[in-house]
Order: structure tokens, then sequence, then C-alpha cells
């Protein structure tokens, strides 16, 4: 076995050293921008990444983890089964994944529309607590993204708020690509602004899912409360 093979003493002693290293940037950012540390929660993107990666980083004191791909996911969820794990989906959702969405995740990041809202409620096991969701937003208005867009925010949240076995916590987006820091808080000043006027109505709103492994201090200065990183703690993506 070669040093930096996965599941290797040395890999997983790296993945715990990025680990530290990101909340320590994080602390650094928050404590920046008079943010509390405690308000801003590291979420580990562990799509492409063997069971045997999320295990080291769970070893290294990481809990919640986010899958895009639900076979994928499954299978993890499957081997991790022993590990108090808080899963998270941050994929596009067509309708036939919903029931196994329902039934095996802790939070849905990716609602972008009603119908899916629906499913997941209707079959959200009975015994299980409420579903955590976010509603996607396409805060860059990108053809290729999936999102609703902030005219049809309201109308959406309104209708989800009254859906049994959901929990709506807030917004989530994946933003289009930019490098400076005031471009990216541009992107995601919005998001914000949109979280706070529904928190007007809706007070229990609590959750902004944006920021990746190259945009993490733009997003903590707009209010991230959740950084979906992968990249920063995984390493490139196979």
């Amino acid at each position: 076995m070669s040093a930096e093979t996965p599941g290797s003493a040395t890999h997983s002693a790296k993945i715990a050293d990025n680990l530290h290293a990101l909340q320590q940037q994080i602390a650094h950012y928050c404590q920046h921008y008079q943010r509390p540390a405690a308000d801003v929660q590291l979420l580990a993107v562990s799509k492409t990444k063997p069971a045997e990666d999320i295990r080291a980083a769970f070893a290294a004191g990481q809990r919640c983890f986010a899958e895009n791909y639900l076979q994928e996911a499954l299978q993890k969820i499957q081997s991790l089964q022993d590990l108090p794990i808080e899963w998270h989906y941050i994929g596009a959702i067509q309708s036939n994944k919903t029931r196994e969405l329902a039934a095996h995740f802790d939070w849905v990041h990716s609602v972008d529309r009603l119908k899916i809202a629906r499913r997941l409620s209707e079959q959200r096991p009975a015994e299980m607590s409420e579903l955590n969701i976010c509603v996607q937003l396409n805060i860059s208005h990108e053809a290729s993204k999936s999102g609703a867009t902030l005219e049809q925010l309201d109308t959406l949240v309104d209708e989800i708020m009254q859906l049994p076995g959901l929990r709506l916590r807030g917004l989530m987006a994946i933003p289009a690509q930019a490098d400076a820091l005031e471009a990216q808080r541009a992107i995601f000043a919005p998001m914000r602004q949109a979280l706070q006027r529904l928190q007007q109505r809706y007070p229990s709103l609590d959750t902004l899912s944006m920021g990746m492994s190259n945009d993490i201090e733009a997003a903590i200065a707009e209010g991230s409360t959740l950084l979906r990183v992968g990249t920063a703690i995984f390493g490139a993506r196979n």
C-alpha cells in the first residue's frame, strides 16, 4: 500500500490536518467579520471519495457529510451505518429519487420546485424526524444550473411551509465562479438579503448553505451558516 492510498495512516492524517487547517481558517474569517464561530458549520463534501476517507474525517471530528450522487451516497450510508453521521444531499433531484432521499438523509439542500417538496413530504417515513430542507436558488441565473428564481421564492416558501414531515431551514445556492473577493461577495449578497426578508415572516429560517473551497471568505462575510467544502478536505476530486 502506498503512503497516500485512501484509508492509509498517512492519508488519514492528511485529511485530519486539512480539517484542522480549515477550521482555523473559518475561525479567522468569523473573527474578522465579527461573526460567532459557532454560527458557521462545515459540511464535508465527500462525493467520489471512498467511505474510508469519510471514516478518517469522522475520526478527526467531522460529523456532517454531503453527497451529490444518490446511488453512490446510498452505498456509503450503508457501509458507514455504524457511525452517527448527519447526511446531507446537495445534488440535483429527479422525481424518481425522492423516496430514497426522504428515507436516508437528514438534510436535502437542492429543493427547487414544489413538486419535489411535496414528494419528500409524502415519502418521509412517519417514524423519522422532520427532513431538513433548503430551497435552492439559481442566484446567478445560469441556464446550466437548477434552482428557483428570486421572483418565485416567496410563493414557493409559503407553500413548502404548509407541508408536513419537512422543516424548511433556509436557502442554498451554487453561484457562478468569480475570483475576486468583492465579486464573490456581490454574488452572495442577494442570498443574505433574501433570507433576511423571509425571516421577517418565518423567524425559524436559520440557514444559508453557500460557500465552497474557493470562496469561503466571501461566504462567511455574507452570512453563510453552512460551508460545503470538498477539495480543501479530501484533495482533488477523483
